[in-house]
């Protein structure tokens, strides 16, 4: 599967420069076009390119008032911006840098300096996602970790009183997890985790349902637009999967897991609380430890 190419905003209010712009990155790069700044900084918020080259010089609102503007959008002002000039006194660059432009390139345009200045910003993006993706993930598990799981309920809980749709929440947590551990070692631990990540997903009805990693042995599961009732099915799903699944050993014996779930369902409003909705599954959670382990409790 070929890999998907970065992609790139030109805004310059001449066409000539466009075309020549093209020429020069199209071919390694998916190529957006825009003639004025208003227009960019729609397109930038549609298309969220990695890179944009700005020209300074545009009727209208010039390139450093287009990038005040596009640092004001939460959506938009992370990317890195290139301005792209006839200007070439100290203090034009200056004005430049000192709004958080990543680059200059002059005109009139060195095809060589272009693609350097151009790949040097694209090989700092790359990097930088990939250090953003690595800090989402769990590295043990390889599944959500409890930021990437903060991040995705703050969208999911606006989303869902936006839509005014309920929303669902599994607190799990593998029982007597200490024990095995100091039973079969650290490492049989790991791989009892590793398994029990892999197998909540296919429990799931939907795409949008979303694990995470919440600590330790313990998981969260939170499900958009889904009421209670979807949500104990799952949490239900979950717990047999999980009790019905021959842990893999470093020793060939057989090992069988359990895991506690506490449920809470809500359909928020603006006065609702994200904190009190995961209390309420971390209630539940402690209810079904209390009440035996290897069970499925609500919080009422």
């Amino acid at each position: 599967m070929e890999k998907a190419k970065n992609s790139i905003l030109i805004v310059d209010d001449e066409n000539a420069n466009l075309k020549v712009l093209t020429h020069i990155l199209g071919q390694d790069f998916t190529i957006f076009t825009a003639t004025n700044g208003e227009s960019a900084i729609e397109k930038a918020k549609e298309y969220k390119p990695d890179l944009i080259l700005l020209d300074i010089l545009m009727p209208g609102m010039d390139g450093y008032q287009t990038l005040l503007e596009m640092k004001k959008r939460e959506d938009i002002q992370k990317i890195p911006v290139i301005f792209i000039t006839g200007l070439d006194s100290e203090e034009d660059e200056e004005k430049g840098l000192a709004l958080d432009a990543a680059d200059y390139i002059t005109k009139p345009f060195s095809p060589t300096i272009v693609k350097l200045r151009v790949q040097n910003q694209i090989q700092i993006v790359n990097q930088m996602i990939i250090i953003e993706r690595l800090s989402m993930i769990d590295q043990l598990t390889n599944i959500a970790n409890r930021r990437n799981f903060d991040d995705r309920l703050t969208m999911e809980w606006k989303l869902a009183i936006r839509e005014k749709t309920p929303i669902s929440i599994l607190m799990m947590d593998l029982d007597k997890f200490k024990h095995i551990n100091d039973t079969y070692g650290h490492l049989q631990g790991d791989m009892i985790l590793q398994t029990a990540a892999a197998i909540f997903p296919k429990s799931f009805n939907r795409p949008s349902d979303f694990v995470a990693r919440w600590g330790g042995e313990e998981f969260v599961v939170l499900m958009p637009n889904t009421p209670l009732e979807g949500a104990l099915d799952i949490a239900e799903k979950i717990r047999s999967d999980i009790e019905n699944t021959k842990m893999p050993s470093i020793d060939q014996r057989e090992i069988k897991v359990t895991i506690s779930i506490g449920v809470s369902s809500v359909s928020p409003t603006l006065d609702s609380s994200v904190d009190a909705f995961i209390s309420g599954a971390d209630k539940a959670l402690y209810a079904a430890k209390e009440a035996g382990r290897n069970r499925v409790v609500t919080h009422t």
